[in-house]
């Protein structure tokens, strides 16, 4: 993998990641440094260990949690963080006992790594037979939180593999970076296949800094175009309005998932934004995050979240208005639309997305059906207009728009070329994207302007 300058098309501004050293295709993957390796690098460690001097409302909340045992859904994981930060044994000496009953390969690693110096020499090698075991248990999972899993523990384990399997960690390594990544993850991304579910983010962050802190590779640099906009594409996605918890707000990302709001899911949403910031805090879609991040009142407090919110947040670090953010986000790779009415969180909301297409609304989500017939729905930044029962064989709009912006005719035949012809400009052919969106830029405003399409020809596959 060679450097690759990642642009940012929605600032159009330039993605400094020039640390990241390369790296041939088919190197080995070598893991370098002591203990802790995973996410602990120095850095953060000095920033979390003030923290607690400081006293801060992060860790008074994580402290408040730990040492008040409430029930930690992530015992492992919160114990041996709490042990690193601030030094207390018996923390330390919780994780390493549940670790050597558990079978969470993801906390398991953590403690191992996390935990050197309080695991005798008989636990240090029961520990590391459990994790190889539970690696080898998992191969055959190529989600994304599955990898992301052995890749924790081949990193803990690298150069300490019980005798049993030696060479497990850099098997491990070699195949998920190389075989996984770089041969069939990454390829799918550059397809515009959408194989990372939004729910999937978090795992997949804690998946690039395990890699960039401990065998400095950045696999951004095997699929460009999509790291470019997932900062902000992870941003639009979210639901205007907040939920209210007693522990305070959340906001919700948007999903197909009918029922009660899935409350973990928001939590790893929020985490996955934090480890975003801290794994590029120059680039400006992250500067942007971290401008969104900073509210007090969205800080995650509950027992699942408080460690996360601990481990990943730096409040020291600026960070750029997310009002700069245009109000339209357009992915015509993946087929994914996301407008706004405003960053307020009384805005309306439409969302494109893996198939569903979601209205939000004065607090409400409405499912909406390209294939009926509605009239377009016009927001501040863009106008949407629906393809009918026809699949947009032919279409008909007849629009005003008061400002310059696009329009979006949506429900077409995926990547179907058409006859585009608005009033008083030339016809011109263009093809719908793969989610079936196409964009014109050149509907004229201030007064009503017509919009037809004519299919053409059959899709290209």
């Amino acid at each position: 993998m060679r450097p690759v300058a990642l642009g940012i098309p929605i600032l159009a501004l330039a993605l400094a990641a020039g640390w990241a050293r390369s790296s041939g295709a088919a190197d080995p993957v070598v893991v370098s440094g002591d203990h802790p390796r995973l996410f602990l690098r120095a850095g953060r460690l000095r920033l979390l260990r003030r923290e607690r001097e400081r006293h801060s409302m992060r860790w008074q909340q994580f402290e408040a949690l730990v040492s008040g045992n409430a029930p930690l859904p992530e015992p492992g994981f919160a114990q041996a963080l709490y042990y690193q930060v601030s030094g207390a044994r018996a923390a330390g000496r919780r994780a390493v006992e549940w670790a050597l009953s558990a079978s969470d390969l993801r906390q398991m690693a953590l403690v191992y790594d996390w935990c050197q110096d309080l695991l005798t020499a008989a636990e240090r090698e029961q520990l590391a037979s459990r994790i190889a075991r539970r690696t080898g248990e998992t191969t055959a999972l190529e989600s994304i939180p599955g990898v992301r899993s052995r890749v924790l523990a081949a990193v803990a384990l690298f150069d300490e593999a019980p005798v049993a399997a030696p060479d497990l960690p850099r098997q491990e390594l070699d195949r998920d970076v190389h075989s996984w990544w770089e041969g069939k993850l990454a390829p799918a991304l550059a397809a515009g296949r959408a194989v990372v579910p939004r729910e999937d983010a978090y795992a997949l962050m804690e998946l690039l800094h395990a890699l960039a802190d401990s065998a400095r590779l950045d696999l951004r640099e095997a699929a460009p175009a999509y790291f470019a906009g997932f900062p902000i594409e992870h941003l639009m996605s979210y639901y205007p309005a907040p939920y209210h918890m007693a522990e305070g707000d959340i906001y919700l990302g948007a999903t197909r998932r009918a029922g009660e709001p899935d409350l973990d899911a928001a939590v790893f949403s929020r985490a996955a934004e934090l480890a975003m910031v801290a794994f590029d805090v120059n680039a400006p879609s992250t500067q942007v995050l971290q401008g969104w991040l900073m509210h007090d009142r969205f800080q995650l407090r509950t027992p699942l979240g408080a460690p996360y919110e601990f481990l990943w947040a730096n409040p020291y670090q600026p960070g750029l208005s997310y009002y700069q953010v245009p109000l339209v986000y357009y992915n015509p790779v993946l087929g994914r639309l996301y407008v706004r009415s405003s960053w307020e969180d009384d805005a309306e909301w439409f969302g494109l997305f893996d198939g569903a297409i979601e209205w939000f609304r004065d607090g409400r989500v409405t499912t909406l059906d390209p294939r009926g017939a509605r009239e377009p729905l016009l927001l501040d930044a863009a106008a949407i207009c629906f393809a009918g029962p026809d699949r947009g064989q032919r279409g008909q709009w007849s629009l005003r728009l008061e400002d310059a912006q696009p329009v979006f005719v949506v429900g077409l035949e995926p990547r179907r070329p058409y006859l585009v012809e608005v009033d008083d400009e030339e016809m011109y052919e263009a093809a719908a994207d793969p989610a079936g969106i196409l964009r014109l830029d050149d509907v004229p405003y201030g007064r009503a302007a017509g919009v037809r399409l004519r299919a053409i020809a059959p899709p290209h596959r």
